[in-house]
C-alpha cells in the first residue's frame, strides 16, 4: 500500500494547530475565514495520517510482545482525533502540534499489572533502533483523575523509512481492570457530553471515578495515592456515592439503549480499519469497515466525519483492529459495552 508522506514543514503543521485552538474558541469559523480552515485542516489531517506508516510499526512489534506474555492479550491502534488534538493544545499552552506524543498510539490490554509490568521491561530491556523520550508509570504513580497505566513513547528512527524519522509515537500498556475503569469514565463522559477522562465535567462523577479507581487499585495490589482512605472506608464512600449517583444503574440503562448499525455484516467481512461514528442524541454507532488497502479512503471519510463534530454533536474515531470481536473489547465505550466495568464493580462494592 501507498503510505502517507508528511507534506509541510513542522512550522507549517505548529501554525496549523494554533488555527484549530483560535476556530475553535470562536466556536465557529467565518465565510471569510472558509478557504484558511480548509487549508490548515488539510495540513492536520496530512501530519496525522503521515503517523501510519511508524504506528503500524510500532503496533507489529506490541501485538507479537504483548501475546508472548498474555495470548489473550487485545492490541488496537488509532490515531487522534482532531477534537482530542484541540483540547490537548488548549490545556498545554507550552506545547505545539508537532511535538504531541500521542498524534499515533497503539494499545496492549493484557489480564493483570504484573502482565503489564513485564511488557514495560520487555520494552525497556530492548534494543530497538527507535529513541524513548518519555515513560509514564501511572500505575505506580496513578494519576489525579484516577487514570492508571504505563505510557511510552518513542521517536521514530530508520535508515531505510527516513521520511517518518521523529515522529513521536506511544505505547499503551493496561490490564484488564484498567481498561474497564477507563471505558466506565469514557462512555459516562459521553452519555454527559462531557471531558471526563480530562477531569473536566461533574464534580460528584468524577470524584465517583476516582475512588473506583483506587478501589480497583487496593483489588489489584497496586499502589494508591498517599492519603487514600483505607479499603473499607473507601468502599463505605463509594456506596454511599452510587446509591446517589446511581452512576452503574446508569450505565446498565445506556447499554441497553444503544442501537447498533450493520454490525452483523461488518463481523462476518475481512476489514482492518473501522470508522466509529457515535451520536449522542440518537444513542446510535454508525461503524464503516474498511480493506487494509484503503487507508486513504478511511482518513479522508474520517476527516470528513470530524467536520461534522461541533455542529451536529458526534463523536467518530478511525481505528485498526483485527476483527469486531477486536474492535468492541479495546473500544467498550462506543458500543455502550460497560459489562466489565460493571461486573467488578459490583464486586468490589458487594466486597466479594
Amino acid at each position: 500500500m501507498d503510505w502517507v508522506r508528511p507534506l509541510y514543514s513542522r512550522e507549517q503543521v505548529n501554525a496549523a494547530g494554533r488555527e484549530l485552538v483560535r476556530w475553535d474558541a470562536l466556536g465557529e469559523v467565518s465565510l471569510d475565514d472558509v478557504e484558511q480552515w480548509t487549508d490548515a485542516m488539510g495540513i492536520v489531517n496530512n501530519w496525522r495520517a503521515s503517523h501510519h506508516f511508524p504506528l503500524n510499526t510500532f503496533q507489529v512489534t506490541l501485538r507479537d510482545r504483548a501475546r508472548r506474555i498474555d495470548p489473550r492479550a487485545v492490541v488496537t491502534q488509532r490515531l487522534k482525533r482532531v477534537p482530542s488534538v484541540t483540547k490537548k493544545l488548549q490545556r498545554f499552552k507550552s506545547m505545539s502540534l508537532a511535538r504531541m506524543q500521542d498524534i499515533g498510539g497503539c494499545r496492549a490490554i493484557v489480564g493483570t499489572p504484573a502482565q503489564v509490568l513485564a511488557l514495560r521491561d520487555v520494552y525497556l530491556n530492548s534494543s530497538a533502533r527507535h529513541i524513548q523520550t518519555n515513560i509514564k508509570d501511572y500505575i505506580d504513580s496513578p494519576q489525579d483523575t484516577g487514570y492508571r497505566g504505563i505510557h511510552l513513547v518513542y521517536r521514530y528512527t530508520s535508515d531505510r523509512a527516513t521520511t517518518y524519522n521523529n515522529h513521536l509515537i506511544e505505547v499503551q500498556l493496561r490490564s484488564k481492570l484498567q481498561h474497564a475503569w477507563a471505558t466506565g469514565v469514557e462512555t459516562v463522559g459521553m452519555m454527559l457530553g462531557q471531558a471526563l477522562k480530562s477531569n473536566e465535567g461533574e464534580q460528584d462523577v468524577l470524584a465517583f471515578f476516582k475512588l473506583a479507581s483506587w478501589a480497583f487499585a487496593y483489588r489489584e495490589g497496586t499502589p494508591v495515592p498517599e492519603g487514600t482512605a483505607p479499603q473499607e472506608e473507601l468502599l463505605e464512600q463509594l456506596c454511599d456515592m452510587e446509591d446517589r449517583l446511581h452512576v452503574l444503574r446508569r450505565l446498565d440503562h445506556y447499554r441497553h439503549a444503544i442501537a447498533y448499525v450493520d454490525e452483523g455484516a461488518l463481523a462476518e467481512a475481512r476489514y482492518y480499519y473501522y470508522l466509529m461514528v457515535f451520536s449522542p442524541d440518537k444513542n446510535q454507532i454508525q461503524i464503516t469497515g474498511y480493506a487494509k488497502d484503503a487507508f486513504d479512503r478511511a482518513t479522508s471519510d474520517y476527516a470528513e466525519q470530524e467536520k461534522r463534530l461541533k455542529s451536529e454533536k458526534l463523536d467518530a474515531v478511525l481505528v485498526a483492529a483485527e476483527s469486531m470481536a477486536t474492535l468492541r473489547t479495546a473500544y467498550p465505550n462506543y458500543f455502550g459495552d460497560t459489562e466489565h466495568f460493571i461486573k467488578q464493580m459490583r464486586k468490589v462494592l458487594a466486597r466479594q
